[in-house]
């Protein structure tokens, strides 16, 4: 049955509130805890039992933080990292161009830089030289290092690691390994095939930090210290939400740690990129997510791959301006060609049909730096796993995003063995993959079919999940202060949404050329504003702003709005319907 009884919004899609047993434990846990129901809605949808609720609300790393040891080849990693900074050696760091391999290269350049070694950062470009290791690469690159750390990559690289020669290689990645793995020192990685994959959560800064960690022991071991790894928890934090890694676990407890290190404006870098946005709160993971995030990859995606990595590793103030603006501009500039590509993309898949289990989209000459995100925005628009592809030539470089309980990377890695892709792989969430002309049907096709085995396709695509009932007075400050007790929230964790029935639109404006600013009230507890991001782009804008005097139940997450030293509440407006 439809919530609210909302079968159509007005932008088309079929409202369904939490079930049943969720209500259940939600009511119970009220009457058992001092907690809102709204707090208590959002942990029994995350499934938190009533005596663990007052911990889940305050995560302790310390607590949460898993044994380094628990992943194979830790202790060897670490041990092999001491000895180069014990004896001096020259460290090479070869990492992904994008956000967690910035993040997991600038763990390892500071930590480095304070023990006063200065090692060197390579980032291969996505276009001339693809994702990961290379052989050219790597053999320059022993030619004059002791030690090569590939750190977000590496785990399938068996050819440019063994190329390496007469230069130790460890790795530190999270992708999905192979049957074998290359022939190095060690290789760090809870997405092993031998192990447990209890971790396999992790981002690859993350790995980072669980390495840095063991290293730490073992310096204390030897009566020695090592740098101060809480004031990194930043850069896992970055690196964690902007790989949409799901925000459990450890997961939790490293972000919200990572947030208040980041609060206190310490890293040249991250404090020259707030600004460059705009940020003028304190920092969330919405900001990690959508606007420091798309700018550290901009420089991957589509300028000079190393720029990421360089402003996150950065101590220079002159030197993190310099390049945050230049990130700035060329996130600017992404955003242009993604647009185009996007258009593209989405009519191309419509026409295919958006109920199936994977949508994708491919065409000559899509730029290869923007494919991920319109990838990102099909899964959005669909709720299904999706690959969007730019060729040039024959050959077709692409990445997919995928929905919760569907692992994409498994499906992506099965077709690159069965001999349908050039190569492929990732993890659950997101993969890439290049793939030929003449086999893009049969890829897209068999990739489909492992997909609708795991489930997908089966949501509808029109579903919009509520996870309750508010009325605007009950909307305070200190109640969205508590929600996000339960957060932070993100991939694998989403932000409570909520439904507030029956109410007018006392006001509404049109903001820039697409927002909506409305304020809403049901004629009794005062009003409560919200903006409509995007309200232009679709039926939003148009209907509420010639509302007539009709009643709408309204949909989104709540907020707090900050302005001249004020706070207040703002719902940020994602649906809407007619009250009948």
């Amino acid at each position: 049955m439809a919530f609210l009884g909302v079968e159509q919004s007005l932008t088309g899609r079929r409202w369904v509130g939490p079930g049943v047993e969720i209500e259940r434990a939600a009511e119970m846990m009220a009457q058992q805890t001092d907690l809102p129901r709204a707090v208590c809605q959002v942990l029994a949808r995350r499934g938190v039992p009533v005596m663990e609720a007052p911990g889940f609300l305050e995560p302790k790393l310390k607590e949460l933080l898993p044994d380094p040891r628990l992943m194979k080849d830790t202790e060897r990693a670490a041990a092999r990292f001491l000895e180069a900074v014990r004896k001096r050696q020259k460290i090479a760091v070869f990492a992904d161009y994008d956000v967690d391999g910035g993040s997991s290269a600038a763990l390892l350049l500071v930590w480095l830089r304070q023990m006063g070694l200065a090692a060197t950062l390579y980032v291969p470009d996505r276009i001339d030289e693809g994702y990961g290791p290379n052989v050219p690469a790597m053999q320059e690159l022993a030619a004059n290092h002791d030690l090569i750390i590939c750190v977000d990559c590496g785990t399938l690289s068996h050819d440019p690691i063994a190329a390496a020669k007469g230069a130790d290689v460890i790795v530190l990645d999270h992708h999905l390994g192979g049957e074998t793995l290359p022939d190095c020192v060690a290789v760090v990685n809870p997405n092993r095939q031998d192990e447990s994959g209890d971790l396999g959560y992790l981002c690859a800064a993350a790995v980072v930090f669980l390495m840095l960690v063991e290293a730490g022991r073992q310096l204390r071991d030897a009566g020695a210290k090592g740098p101060d790894l809480m004031a990194m928890l930043d850069l896992v934090a970055l690196a964690t939400v902007a790989d949409v890694a799901p925000l459990i676990d450890a997961n939790r407890a490293l972000v919200r740690q990572g947030l208040k290190v980041m609060t206190r404006r310490q890293r040249p870098g991250l404090v020259a990129l707030s600004d460059v946005a705009r940020m003028d709160t304190a920092p969330s993971s919405y900001h990690l997510g959508f606007l420091l995030g798309p700018r550290v990859n901009a420089g991957g995606r589509i300028g000079q791959a190393d720029l990421g990595a360089r402003l996150l590793s950065t101590d220079s103030v002159t030197e993190a301006q310099a390049l945050s603006e230049r990130l700035d501009t060329l996130n600017s500039e992404r955003r242009e060609i993604e647009s185009a590509v996007r258009a593209a993309a989405m009519a191309q898949a419509e026409e295919r049909g958006l109920d199936a289990p994977l949508v994708w989209a491919a065409d000559d000459g899509w730029h290869p730096g923007v494919v991920g995100i319109v990838a990102s925005r099909l899964k959005e628009t669909a709720n299904r796993p999706a690959i969007v592809i730019g060729f040039d030539g024959d050959e077709g470089k692409g990445s997919g995003r995928s929905i919760s309980g569907v692992d994409l990377g498994a499906s992506i890695q099965r077709l690159a063995t069965e001999g349908l892709l050039v190569k492929g792989g990732g993890h659950k969430m997101a993969a890439g993959l290049t793939v030929m002309r003449d086999q893009l049907e049969p890829a897209m096709a068999r990739l489909s079919e492992l997909l609708a085995k795991q489930g997908a396709g089966q949501g509808g695509p029109a579903d919009l999940r509520l996870d309750g009932t508010l009325m605007p007075g009950a909307a305070t400050v200190d109640l969205i202060e508590q929600i996000e007790k339960a957060g932070p929230f993100g991939a694998g964790a989403p932000a409570p949404r909520y439904a507030l029935p029956d109410l007018q639109v006392r006001f509404a404006k049109r903001v820039g050329e697409t927002h909506l600013k409305l304020s809403l009230s049901d004629g009794m507890s005062g009003g409560l504003d919200a903006i409509a991001f995007g309200a232009f782009d679709g039926p939003l804008g148009d209907r509420l702003s010639n509302h007539g005097g009709a009643r709408f139940h309204f949909a989104g997450r709540l907020e707090v709005n900050s302005w001249g030293g004020r706070q207040s509440v703002q719902l940020r407006l994602e649906d809407a319907a007619e009250a009948v």
